[in-house]
């Protein structure tokens, strides 16, 4: 076989270089090796590489934000808004939208302080959205939302009628500035549900329905002012509506499942509950609420087995939280069972120990987290748990207990802070009417 002769590469040309032009080309590799060492070190950065991490537009945190929404995850669908807010901060539309995700997330919270902080933290949100844009009507209009929903949650009459005051005021400007704003035009109808005005509110819901039914806020706040009148199943209509074109939002479920309690269709009540209960199960929200909705209806089924098990399970989404203790007391008295009533609500109330809240929770300790819980304060929110707390310790008063002692503390602080209501205080009389035949 012939093999070529190997010749050495570049000789010829090498003995024909200028000796300067080697020099240039060595000049010009030490440099080239000098600039790959530096890049290596990190101290020079090559042109034209992907940034580490990708930049994020504010479309794609608007639009994630928008379908998060959609499938019902609030949380997930704040912290995109709250992004998107980051990187264009001048936006008045992204803050309002925010603020709205934000008054909705409320329903998800079941504590008062931690619901009003909420709605506190949208009422700012859209305030500074007034500040940007104050001549936009859909700013006004959310803003007048949030105030409505503050109002439902203050802790006075005082604070409700001011608040349910501003409310209308900015609903009113939000129309006079758009009159095609049919959001403005759902939210006012809202106000004046709530400041008892049902003929004007039904005449501005049913506007609104007939100029945007495909207005999820529009077919909820139709279906708010039917239930306000005691129409439950117009009410449930116009709920179903609002899921159709929203069919993630578990508060929504939960309405038409009240509803349908109200109407004593048990069964429709609990697919609607447990639908609600699914989403939140299929999104990882550990939401109790759902559970206590099941379990209020088991109650007035009169299956309080069922009953039981349900509030146990909502208060083991959240075995910290005093107010699924006090649900799970509600759910217990309503059942009759009393004793076991009576540590569910010490520790809605005053507060319990890790053991004691365990014990309530029926855990296993070697498994299940051992957690105190810190009692609730006194107000309209948990004003329910004290007085029947107290009604259940002077109806379980022995002499070798000495619950009365325990009662009249709780009812004397009822009386001190509710006492020009008059329901309230009859509850409370009949209750101390017990004890002082024991002598208390």
């Amino acid at each position: 076989m012939y093999i070529p002769e190997r010749k050495p590469l570049f000789r010829k040309n090498i003995k024909k270089t200028n000796p300067y032009g080697v020099a240039a080309m060595l000049a010009i590799i030490l440099g080239m090796l000098v600039f790959l060492r530096s890049m290596d070190q990190g101290e020079v950065t090559p042109m034209f590489l992907p940034t580490p991490t990708p930049t994020r537009t504010l479309d794609s945190f608007a639009g994630e934000a928008a379908v998060y929404f959609g499938a019902g995850d609030l949380d997930k669908s704040i912290e995109a808004y709250q992004q998107a807010v980051q990187l264009d901060p001048t936006n008045a539309e992204l803050r309002a939208e925010l603020a709205r995700i934000l008054v909705y997330s409320s329903t998800l919270l079941t504590i008062d302080q931690e619901r009003i902080d909420r709605l506190q933290e949208a009422l700012q949100m859209i305030n500074s959205a007034v500040a940007i844009a104050p001549e936009d009507s859909m700013v006004h209009a959310i803003k007048s939302f949030t105030l409505d929903w503050l109002a439902g949650n203050s802790l006075t009459q005082a604070d409700n009628a001011t608040m349910l005051n501003e409310a209308e005021q900015e609903a009113i400007y939000a129309i006079q500035m758009d009159n095609q704003n049919m959001l403005a035009l759902a939210y006012y109808a809202e106000i004046l549900v709530d400041q008892q005005k049902w003929i004007q509110a039904e005449q501005n819901i049913r506007e609104a329905v007939v100029r945007a039914p495909e207005l999820m806020d529009v077919r909820r706040i139709s279906g708010y002012t039917q239930e306000s009148l005691g129409n439950y199943s117009l009410a449930i209509n116009e709920y179903i509506e609002a899921i159709r074109i929203n069919p993630n939002l578990t508060f929504i479920y939960l309405r038409v499942g009240a509803n349908y309690r109200k109407l004593q269709q048990f069964e429709a009540a609990l697919d609607y509950f447990d639908k609600a209960a699914t989403i939140n199960e299929q999104l990882g929200v550990r939401d109790s609420i759902p559970y206590f909705s099941i379990a209020t209806t088991y109650t007035q089924m009169g299956e309080f087995f069922s009953a039981g098990l349900n509030a146990r399970k909502g208060l083991n989404f959240s075995p910290d939280n005093a107010d699924a203790y006090g649900r799970l007391g509600i759910v217990y008295h309503r059942s009759r069972n009393y004793e076991g009533a009576i540590p569910a609500f010490k520790c809605a109330t005053s507060g319990c120990t890790a053991e004691e809240s365990c014990e309530v929770r029926q855990c296993d300790p070697e498994v299940d987290p051992m957690v105190e819980v810190v009692g609730l304060p006194l107000t309209a929110g948990t004003v329910d748990y004290y007085l029947t707390y107290g009604a259940v310790l002077a109806g379980m008063h022995r002499s070798s207990n000495g619950y009365c002692e325990e009662a009249m503390d709780i009812l004397g602080l009822v009386k001190q802070n509710y006492g020009s209501d008059p329901i309230i205080m009859q509850n409370v009389v009949e209750s101390e009417t017990i004890c002082m035949s024991y002598g208390y």
